[in-house]
């Protein structure tokens, strides 16, 4: 009879069996569970292989002359590199913590992972020798007479910029004459345990998909060329597990920048795969900035990323709740529950800051579509505006604000002024209209600048940090799924964020990930781009 219909005995020590037998019972339904969601999900994976195997099957059969099977073929192969990325990270999350009491043996599900086949590494790649002595005093005896019995040998391919190389970490083995003990150094941590790939070789993988743009598919293709046979799926295993990795890393990055007194924020679409469907969904990729070089701050800028479904406001306050000051971003709706107070008597959490290059984006457009004296007009007195700013760039904020009052005030008077005035002689449904009643229903958002020498006139900081997403998008054609887009918000977080502190992503990621996982947990903040310049300069 399964337990769960069974009664409850009224012995004491009969209730802690049953109660231990329930535990067991428990554990092995979770066990199953998993093993389940795993066969699921290798099934997953190999119908799109099916697919992409017919879809080139298809075009050998009936000629080169479609360029839509093309890009189908393309966006399958896209789609199969994020399943591949996602069950790597899941691997190696499991790997780090397998569930009590398991060990793995009753699940051969869990263990067993399709691996590709490991190619033996070329021979014509040159070699270098590492050579690990190991301390030449005997833990044994003290002694301090040895002789050599052997190596343990293992080659790692590695990266470096345009060339590839073998290291072959050779460990001798030596053996005390005095007393027979076997002295040798142990294997230097690897970021892939067992696995093949350097530091650099990972942090090249990482670099050339979210930095510049090349999903793995065609890094494979530019790694053949060298004579190196890696597959795709091979890079999406690193990829994968070099996330899980990272992510604490990123997650400080986070911690630092939503500290800030004054940020900036933005979205942009990103376009997800819908299994099932043949057609892509919109998802959301945030950003939120934190740079405040702008007033002649030492405090180190960084961007971190979140992912989401789509753009409910939920996703921004996940993103923002945790802060406090000034927010510089667009009109979004989403944002303006940030704005109230979380109490009848508190403050505001966040104070809005709007963007002058959204409100001049209007009175472009116009101009662009159409000549109208009005919209130049308020181009030029927005350029007047902005012609301020460049002279206070990077000035303490008493400095600015004093040149604000000075040179800005009056002239954002006057403007306002402009604006309602030719509101009243212009048709309500023209784009011209559209674009001032933009202005001036924002305007208290839009003046706030004046009065904080710490804030900015526009959201620019924002929206440079959107132009990687953009360029990779483009690229990409779409994320495989939610998981891919996770994974993409990690990795612009710590790329984007190195490139803010004019550190090089490929140097710094090299160091972080041959070292991170032998790391403490608690002193991860020694690894952000900022600390670790300081420590090699």
């Amino acid at each position: 009879m399964p337990l769960a219909t069974q009664s409850l005995p009224d012995d004491p020590d009969a209730l802690r069996v049953f109660a231990r037998d329930l535990q067991a019972e428990l554990a092995r339904k979770d066990i199953e569970l998993a093993a389940n969601a795993a066969e699921i999900h290798a099934k997953t994976l190999h119908i799109e292989k099916l697919k992409m195997q017919l879809a080139v099957l298809r075009r050998a059969r009936f000629g080169q002359s479609s360029e839509k099977l093309d890009g189908h073929i393309e966006q399958l192969e896209l789609l199969i590199g994020e399943l591949e990325e996602e069950e790597a990270a899941t691997a190696a999350k499991r790997e780090a913590t397998p569930p009590s009491g398991s060990h793995d043996l009753a699940n051969p599900a869990a263990r067993e992972r399709r691996q590709p086949v490991r190619r033996p590494l070329p021979p014509h790649l040159p070699r270098e020798l590492v050579t690990h002595e190991p301390p030449r005093v005997c833990p044994g005896c003290g002694g301090t007479r040895f002789s050599r019995i052997g190596d343990d040998e293992r080659e790692v391919l590695e990266y470096t910029p345009a060339s590839f190389r073998v290291i072959r970490h050779v460990r001798p083995k030596l053996s005390c004459r005095g007393c027979e003990t076997i002295v040798q150094r142990s294997m230097p941590s690897l970021p892939i345990e067992r696995g093949m790939p350097g530091p650099g070789l990972i942090t090249q993988v990482l670099v050339a998909k979210y930095c510049d743009h090349l999903p793995l598919h065609r890094q494979s293709g530019i790694y053949r060329r060298s004579g190196v046979e890696l597959d795709r799926a091979t890079l999406a295993d690193w990829v994968g597990r070099a996330v899980f990795l990272l992510a604490p890393l990123a997650e400080a990055i986070g911690h630092h920048v939503r500290a800030g007194p004054v940020l900036h924020a933005d979205d942009t679409t990103v376009p997800v795969l819908a299994p099932g469907l043949g057609k892509t969904r919109t998802g959301r990729l945030w950003v939120v900035v934190r740079d405040e070089r702008g007033f002649g701050s030492t405090v180190p800028p960084g961007a971190f990323y979140l992912y989401s479904p789509d753009r409910k406001a939920v996703h921004a306050e996940r993103l923002l709740s945790v802060c406090r000051g000034w927010l510089h971003a667009d009109g979004y709706n989403g944002f303006r529950r940030l704005y109230e107070p979380r109490t009848a008597d508190a403050e505001p959490g966040l104070i809005e800051v709007a963007c002058w290059a959204h409100a001049r984006r209007k009175f472009q457009e116009v101009c662009e579509h159409a000549p109208s004296p009005i919209a130049r007009e308020a181009l030029e007195r927005i350029a007047a505006l902005f012609a301020v700013e460049t002279h206070v760039r990077g000035e303490a904020p008493d400095r600015r604000v004093a040149a604000r009052a000075k040179h800005s005030s009056h002239r954002l008077a006057d403007l306002r002024g402009f604006l309602e005035t030719s509101l009243t002689r212009i048709s309500g449904k023209s784009g011209l209209a559209e674009a001032i009643r933009y202005a001036l229903t924002r305007w208290k958002a839009l003046s706030v600048y004046l009065d904080d020498g710490r804030l900015e006139m526009t959201n620019n900081a924002a929206e440079r940090g959107m132009k990687a997403p953009i360029l990779g998008r483009k690229n990409y054609m779409f994320m495989g799924s939610n998981a891919g887009g996770e994974r993409a918000a990690c990795l612009y977080t710590l790329i984007e964020t190195a490139k803010l502190n004019q550190v090089d992503p490929q140097a710094w990621l090299t160091d972080v990930i041959g070292r991170i996982a032998d790391h403490p947990i608690s002193r991860i903040n020694e690894f952000l781009p900022w600390n670790w310049r300081s420590e090699i300069a």
